[in-house]
């Protein structure tokens, strides 16, 4: 009997080279599952040692190779010769502010004097301002570096401009042809760029740019006639894949050589910030991919969400243990805070939103919904509706948006196309999230501009949802032999995306709500195993309501695995995405998604 699954999704096997599969068991001495996966993954065979060993020796590129690279390190070395006060303009997501600490600790180990600034979110919204730069200058800054921003902001870049100040640009941002003023600018998302380096986040930018400018002063011995130690750059890779991994940029190339090292030095607590804030977490196992994107990442932007903008950059640049405490103690206060505000908001504009489901293009405004929050909660909105969704918070007559978009549908590209139009007053971002500033007189324009611009995609996107699985295992694949199999393929994330398996014809064995809205089951195999699962924010939708009600048909599950470390105990978990009776599973990917 066929039937779908509790949460309305196809399931679909991922499809893999049989021949491959045989070559990389019979020449890398690799399982049939580790096999299996790479086949599915597409990597080469010629690719295959350096995908399962990723180090930045084999992945980094020259850095030159980026526009404006050696433009701006000999800048740079400029200003260290002349001990030069330097600015650092942030941006308040955990990508600027692991950007901004690069620069500043990197900065702060030569001696050389900076000043950070970092927007307030509600205050000053996105990117510098003319008075922005103005209070860098009035701190007595010469150069300022704005990292994860300014590739569209011509206005105060030209202010900077006519006040004598060079300005140099670290960002990752989509840009338009034409770019500002300033002395220059590294996008590897530059029009002009050619680079194939367009994944890094700005974190990973910023880190290319450290390599050339340590390169510099490296050949006019700067460091031995200063007598001045030479950082030690891969010591800041913890803060690279921070970024790297919060910003969601693809775990591919040189990104998955940094976001594994990093974790290896992360595992250091080296920086005092981050150990800091680990220490609170209570994370006290071998920190990973999770941690950095669930844990650490959401307490760093709290900050920038509901709380002060700067704490997020300072913790990380912190050498003070008092200091270093209480920041990132504010921080995991200010994270609570936002979990709360996200539910109340979330409750709110879920009721909008159900309103306009039927619309291509989910868009709903709102007088003062907190704007810390409202991302977050179009990221939720979009999962569900499966459709791009764009909030707007209204105070005055402004409105403040967040996007988020769907694989097929570039909404930092036509967000970039209505400021052009003069229907947004400003506004970016990437492929799959952006924010805007609008006067709330063009909302309507607005989206009749969007509603237009989906049409036009519409033949390359999909209404139905889609689980993408690589394989059906038996209950008895969950051990820690199996798990590490797995995870030679790690660190997953996107471009690399965590392997999904299918375990068929299971029953409850008991379930049980934790927090009020996880669902936690033991389950039962046909062979007699025990599974222990869990279903995240499951407590209230299809997929906690059929783990709890009492049913004795046989179901399976969809999912991930997850290693539970606890008191020098390891055991291997299933994470439950999905469940159906009696399901049919596709064998082939739909020619509408390629």
């Amino acid at each position: 009997m066929n039937s779908i699954s509790v949460s309305n999704k196809s399931w679909i096997l991922k499809k893999f080279n049989e021949n491959q599969l045989t070559y990389l068991k019979d020449n890398f001495s690799l399982d049939e599952i580790t096999s299996k996966l790479l086949s599915i993954r597409n990597i080469k065979n010629e690719e295959i040692v350096s995908f399962l060993n990723p180090s930045i020796k084999n992945f980094l590129p020259n850095p030159e190779n980026l526009i404006d690279m050696k433009k701006s390190s000999l800048r740079a070395m400029e200003a260290i010769k002349n001990n030069e006060k330097i600015g650092i303009f942030g941006d308040y997501d955990v990508d600027g502010a692991s950007a901004t600490a690069l620069l500043g600790n990197f900065f702060s180990s030569i001696n050389i004097p900076f000043e950070i600034y970092i927007p307030d979110r509600r205050k000053e919204g996105y990117g510098p301002t003319n008075n922005a730069f103005q209070t860098l200058m009035n701190s007595g800054v010469s150069l300022i570096y704005t990292v994860d921003c300014g590739t569209l902001s011509f206005e105060p870049i030209k202010f900077a401009k006519s006040k004598n100040i060079d300005v140099i640009v670290l960002d990752h941002h989509q840009s338009e042809i034409n770019l500002p003023k300033a002395h220059s600018i590294i996008n590897p998302n530059r029009l002009d760029d050619q680079s194939n380096l367009n994944y890094l986040c700005a974190a990973g930018v910023t880190f290319m740019f450290l390599v050339s400018l340590n390169k510099q002063l490296r050949l006019i011995n700067w460091f031995e006639e200063n007598k001045i130690q030479e950082p030690n750059l891969i010591e800041y890779l913890d803060l690279v894949s921070l970024g790297t991994v919060c910003d969601v940029v693809p775990l591919i190339g040189l990104n998955r050589a940094i976001v594994k090292q990093g974790l290896k030095v992360l595992k250091t607590k080296k920086n005092l910030g981050l150990k800091t804030l680990i220490d609170i977490c209570g994370i006290n196992t071998q920190p990973n991919v999770y941690h950095m994107g669930y844990v650490l990442g959401p307490r760093i932007n709290a900050g920038g969400r509901v709380g002060k903008s700067s704490h997020g950059a300072n913790l990380l640049i912190n050498n003070n243990v008092k200091e270093a405490f209480k920041i990132a103690s504010e921080l995991d206060q200010f994270n609570k805070e936002r979990k709360y505000l996200e539910e109340e908001v979330l409750g709110k504009i879920t009721i909008e939103a159900n309103k306009a489901r039927y619309d291509p293009v989910i868009i709903v405004s709102g007088k003062n919904w907190h704007e810390g929050v409202i991302g977050i909660v179009a990221s939720r909105l979009k999962d569900k509706f499966n459709k791009p969704v764009i909030i707007i918070t209204v105070d005055n007559n402004l409105g403040k948006a967040s996007a988020r978009s769907i694989v097929g549908f570039d909404i930092g590209s036509i967000i970039i196309a209505a400021t052009q139009e003069k229907i947004l007053i400003k506004g970016g971002g990437h492929k799959m999230a952006g924010g805007f500033t609008i006067d709330v007189n063009n909302i309507d324009k607005f989206k009749e501009f969007i509603f237009k611009k989906f049409k036009n995609k519409a033949g390359n996107l999909t209404k139905e949802k889609f689980l993408y699985l690589d394989s059906i295992i038996s209950p008895a694949a969950l051990n820690l032999d199996f798990f590490n199999k797995i995870n030679i393929l790690a660190p997953f994330g996107s471009g690399n995306p965590e392997p999904r398996f299918v375990i068929e014809n299971l029953k409850t064995v008991n379930n049980k709500v934790i927090k009020n809205k996880h669902v936690k089951s033991v389950l039962l195999g046909q062979d007699g195993s025990i599974i222990r699962t869990i279903a995240f924010n499951s407590a209230e939708n299809e997929i906690g309501a059929y783990l709890l009600k009492e049913n004795k048909k046989l179901f399976n599950i969809a999912g991930k695995l997850s290693l539970n470390e606890w008191k020098g105990q390891s055991n291997v978990e299933f994470i439950i995405d999905d469940i159906s009776v009696n399901k049919t599973i596709k064998n082939t990917v739909p020619s509408s998604i390629g």
